[in-house]
């Protein structure tokens, strides 16, 4: 059975995904949902693109692939973005069954 993400939308081999975030923490991580993203602290001030660094670093880590195959598509100065990310919809499903398996 899988589960709907309202964070995950799938497109043309690739995913969309909308993720709030809390820059200048101490660790880069997820925690959860909220308003229908993905929140995720993240380890890098709000200066001079450096979250959004770390966010493509994080998310191309956390899903196996190359830093090229993710893209910031909305949301460079703010907390509220989407993310491109070219993997399947049934490979970012899972990656979000295993990191937040309660949510629903």
């Amino acid at each position: 059975m899988t589960q709907d993400w309202p964070c995950l939308r799938g497109s043309d081999g690739a995913v969309v995904l909308d993720i709030s975030v809390v820059p200048g923490a101490k660790r880069t991580e997820l925690i959860g949902l909220h308003d229908g993203a993905l929140r995720v602290r993240l380890a890098a001030p709000p200066v001079d693109g450096k979250a959004n660094e770390a966010l493509i670093a994080w998310i191309a880590d956390e899903l196996g692939v190359q830093r090229r195959d993710v893209e910031l598509i909305r949301g460079m100065a703010s907390r509220r973005k989407q993310v491109r990310v070219d993997v399947s919809l049934t490979d970012a499903q899972a990656w979000l069954a295993r990191r937040m398996p309660a949510a629903t």
